[in-house]
């Protein structure tokens, strides 16, 4: 059986909803962040190298990063769902999007993550300092970059209801944390489009049933 190894406010809870969305059985081994520092605790290091989450085991196989656990779920486990037929258009499309989240959305939120929390974590003295320049790192930067981004979204998605194309795929569930870090971090939910997009995942039964296995979660 699959073990998801789920890091609180994490954005293996994607990992989850695939798995609910594809009803497979799971359990979940659950861990926190440090308070302090917001890292993951040393524990998972005794799953992956890195520390990191997602991570799932399945059996004797321990597989990391976020697209290619979906991946990996999909061709054991999905029985051709979620995902477009080899050869049709939607399938380009798909691996596109599949990718795309992580090798290029995250970074600029990721970015204005750590530029929005480094004035609060620097010393007293340093404290203006860092806050002046972490404010014209994002206004010449993370923002603009930000808003290209959050302007790609809302146009793709008025080509097609979904991010492949007329169904819901893998590469919609991939591309949620992007969007919901987008509306926390840079006022994507105030895009029409991108507001639809996540007010319809959030309606989903699967969705809902994650978030109560896995626990809330923030991305501010």
């Amino acid at each position: 059986m699959i073990v998801v190894h789920h890091l609180n406010n994490s954005r293996s809870q994607r990992v989850l909803w695939l798995l609910e969305e594809l009803e497979v059985p799971y359990e979940i081994k659950l861990y926190q962040r440090d308070a302090k520092t917001m890292l993951a605790p040393p524990e998972l290091r005794a799953i992956h190298p890195l520390g990191k989450s997602p991570v799932i085991t399945d059996g004797d196989k321990t597989i990391a990063e976020t697209g290619a656990i979906v991946d990996y779920i999909l061709e054991t486990y999905g029985q051709g769902r979620l995902i477009p037929p080899a050869g049709a258009p939607e399938r380009l499309r798909y691996t596109y999007w599949l990718h795309y989240a992580e090798g290029s959305a995250m970074t600029p939120l990721l970015l204005k993550l750590v530029f929005t929390a480094l004035p609060d974590r620097a010393p007293g003295l340093m404290k203006g300092l860092v806050k002046s320049i972490a404010a014209r790192a994002q206004a010449g930067f993370v923002d603009p970059q930000l808003k290209a981004h959050v302007d790609y979204w809302e146009a793709e998605l008025a080509k097609s209801e979904w991010f492949a194309g007329g169904e819901m795929t893998g590469a919609d569930i991939m591309m949620s944390f992007p969007l919901e870090a987008g509306a926390a971090r840079a006022g994507a939910g105030g895009r029409p489009r991108i507001k639809a997009f996540l007010d319809k995942i959030h309606a989903r039964p699967a969705y809902q049933r994650a978030l109560r296995r896995g626990g809330p979660y923030a991305y501010a």
